[in-house]
């Protein structure tokens, strides 16, 4: 397919990225297109929403692939040349050296049950690195977006009001607001948890979870079982533009750009505190 309504793009194409204004017009651009796709997914949901299932039993909707094709389109306008990687139909395009990352519904089943714990996620990838980012919550209104530094806005009328500044929290005194996936739970996620001072455990569906500890409503989000690129890119840079930090089993930053994997991630957690990387213990496998 072609950056013309499609996934594919220059390897070479530019995007100024060097100014902190011009990461922050890059996400703040990302944010008006994930919110625009938000109106579309809203659209479908609580309805019947026609839906089959991939090979790895995840389901694909109606809803996924308009909001897919409207990202795909507008950041193709937006940002000619850069190649888009996105969960359903650009999947197995190889990266480069700036490419995008995109998931237009995080959370489908989510979605499909009528929750408001969906979200969608678009990143700029350069390297193996998010530079700017913005990651919507249309069933909550919300939209977190980051260049250098990270924001949050309400939708309105599909689009993102006047951003302000936010920050994730230190770990406070009374202990740790967790959050766990929904309907993504497993020992080793319980794990990894029982290590820190927890206060209070809650359950949310989505990436929207990486919004909540950048924005200071929770400190800690970990995910042992299985996500993908796409699933995390966003979240990952926002949490670390509001200060915050998500590691990997060996301390380091998550790494985008694997196509020989499968795009597919490995363990993580997301912490609004980074000095409570040194008290987890993740598991080292994909």
């Amino acid at each position: 397919m072609t950056a013309e309504g499609g996934c594919g793009g220059e390897a070479g194409a530019e995007v100024s990225t060097e100014a902190g204004t011009e990461r922050g017009r890059i996400a703040r651009r990302l944010a008006e297109i994930a919110c625009a796709a938000g109106t579309v997914l809203i659209r479908h949901h609580g309805g019947h929403c026609p839906h089959s299932f991939k090979e790895d039993g995840s389901p694909a909707s109606v809803a996924d692939l308009e909001a897919e094709a409207l990202i795909i389109a507008a950041l193709a306008e937006s940002f000619p040349g850069i190649p888009v990687v996105a969960e359903e139909t650009c999947r197995d395009v190889p990266p480069a050296p700036r490419f995008f990352l995109v998931d237009p519904l995080d959370g489908t089943r989510e979605f499909l049950a009528g929750t408001p714990d969906y979200a969608v996620n678009i990143a700029l990838i350069e390297g193996a690195r998010p530079i700017a980012a913005a990651l919507a919550a249309p069933g909550h209104g919300r939209v977190w977006y980051a260049g250098e530094s990270a924001e949050e806005a309400a939708i309105s009328d599909g689009r993102p009001g006047p951003g302000r500044p936010i920050r994730a929290r230190s770990a406070p005194a009374q202990g740790l607001v967790a959050l766990g996936s929904r309907r993504h739970g497993d020992p080793e996620t319980d794990a990894c948890l029982a290590r820190l001072p927890l206060a209070e455990q809650r359950s949310i569906g989505s990436a929207l979870k990486f919004g909540l500890v950048a924005a200071g409503g929770a400190g800690v989000y970990v995910r042992c079982g299985p996500t993908l690129e796409w699933d995390t890119a966003a979240g990952d840079h926002i949490v670390a533009a509001a200060g915050g930090r998500v590691v990997t089993p060996s301390g380091d930053p998550m790494a985008y750009g694997r196509l020989s994997e499968g795009y597919r991630n490995g363990a993580f957690a997301a912490l609004g505190d980074p000095a409570l990387s040194a008290r987890l213990t993740l598991p080292a496998r994909r």
